[in-house]
């Protein structure tokens, strides 16, 4: 049931949080490129699409954790440091994300002129502080990921 579990947890976060990252990573760039723009036809539509899949992936990654959870329990690693700080590691990207990410890239899809709002007042450092954001998000995904590779005090070697 455990080998279950872990293969569960490591291809949700695969399939889960790997578009997040790329999504959310590749939205500032297009945002300043939008914002630009005299026509944003093309790349509201592309900002539109990457904003959903950040939406849509990080509801599916809630998966994640809990498999985790349950893979870390099969194991009895649950009192583990190295578990306890990928577990507040986790809650930070998760609050990153929700809190931080997607209301920015909301906010900055309300600035793009279009039929509903012809000349919003665009943020003009909304991208670059969304790129900054996105990159606390990515490198709290990154310091997981390498925890739960190396996993201090394991058994395995690693």
């Amino acid at each position: 049931m455990t080998k279950f579990l872990l293969s569960v947890h490591v291809l949700a976060a695969i399939v889960a949080i790997g578009p997040v990252t790329v999504a959310a990573s590749m939205f500032p760039a297009t945002a300043r490129r939008t914002l630009a723009a005299s026509d944003a036809g093309r790349d509201l539509a592309v900002l539109r699409s990457l904003h959903r899949i950040c939406r849509v992936y990080a509801a599916v990654g809630i998966v994640v954790p809990v498999f985790g959870l349950a893979t870390a329990n099969s194991l009895g690693v649950l009192g583990d440091a190295w578990l306890i700080t990928s577990i507040v590691l986790t809650a930070a990207a998760a609050g990153v994300l929700v809190l931080l990410v997607l209301p920015r890239q909301q906010h900055i899809l309300a600035a793009v002129p279009g039929p509903g709002h012809p000349n919003p007042r665009p943020d003009e450092r909304g991208p670059a502080r969304l790129a900054m954001y996105t990159g606390m998000f990515n490198l709290l995904w990154a310091a997981v990921t390498v925890l739960m590779i190396v996993r201090p005090g394991s058994t395995t070697g690693a």
